[in-house]
């Protein structure tokens, strides 16, 4: 068989069953999960604990590298390589520095933001597992989906299949990997 096991997923019907679900999926030690659900559920990311997004560090990090990069071209090219003495005014001025700088401090946590959001969330991805399954186009209108992933270390197909139906989960299907 050349498809491979990406995980199973149940179906539930209301936000508290998921919640609950989800709860005693975290208790039971399971590490690779996640819900879909067609809008937020208030608690989900404290059941799921989930911290805070590392993009405002990279975006600060790419702010940064700008604003250094440039502050510090503007320096070489003024002090070293090219220095012409205008109206008797210094080789490397901060006051001068500074709006272009920091001018590309904002298009560098810009494009910090962005690439550190698609780099965390593993995107491009052209295709994914779950859209091949009927069920989940529900997901967006009035069903939650839980998934645990095969990848996780507790992961046995008939006993997490068991685990997912006594949680309350209804259609529990195997989701196969294709690629």
């Amino acid at each position: 068989m050349s498809e491979k096991v990406y995980g199973l997923m149940a179906e539930f019907d209301s936000p508290a069953a998921i919640l609950h679900a989800a709860e005693k999926v975290r208790d039971a030690g399971y590490r690779r999960w996640d819900a879909f659900t067609p809008f937020p559920i208030h608690g989900m990311d404290k059941v799921m604990k989930l911290g805070n997004s590392l993009v405002g560090w990279v975006a600060l990090g790419g702010g940064v590298f700008m604003f250094l990069q440039i502050a510090g071209l503007i320096w070489f090219t003024n002090a070293f390589d090219y220095p012409i003495i205008v109206g008797g005014k210094p080789m490397f001025s901060v006051p001068m520095t500074f709006v272009p700088s920091y001018i590309m401090l904002i298009m560098g946590g810009a494009v910090g933001a962005l690439i550190g959001m698609l780099g965390l969330n593993q995107l491009p991805r052209l295709h994914h597992p779950l859209l091949d399954q009927k069920r989940f186009a529900l997901v967006s209108r009035d069903k939650f989906i839980l998934l645990i992933g095969a990848q996780d270390e507790k992961f046995c197909a008939t006993e997490t299949k068991t685990f997912l139906e006594s949680l309350g989960g209804t259609h529990v299907e195997i989701v196969e990997d294709k690629d």
